[in-house]
């Protein structure tokens, strides 16, 4: 059992760096004018993205000092979430399995 709630936890850590991989890229193709947002489906999964990262983000950005126009805070959720799942997790497992 403590084996199954591992590898969910890690499956969930994994696909929620891929989601903020995802906003961040299709962030900079929107900056750029790559793709635009006048397209419903683009809007509405950007939408999607930013709703998910949003409430991990404000906290960081409570932190952080302004940057002007770039924001690190992505950065920094998934260095947090790489320590969490390759540095805690399996020390918690470990600690539970015995």
């Amino acid at each position: 059992m403590p084996q199954a709630l591992f590898g969910i936890a890690e499956l969930l850590l994994r696909l929620l760096m891929y989601i903020i991989i995802a906003q961040a890229i299709l962030s900079w193709l929107v900056a750029f004018n790559v793709i635009n947002t006048y397209n419903d489906f683009v809007r509405a999964f950007l939408n999607a993205l930013d709703r998910i990262t949003e409430p991990l983000y404000r906290p960081i950005r409570r932190l952080l000092p302004d940057f002007g126009g770039l924001d690190f805070s992505p950065l920094v959720v998934l260095l947090i979430i790489v320590i969490i799942k390759d540095y805690l997790l399996p020390g918690a497992f470990a600690s539970i399995v015995g």
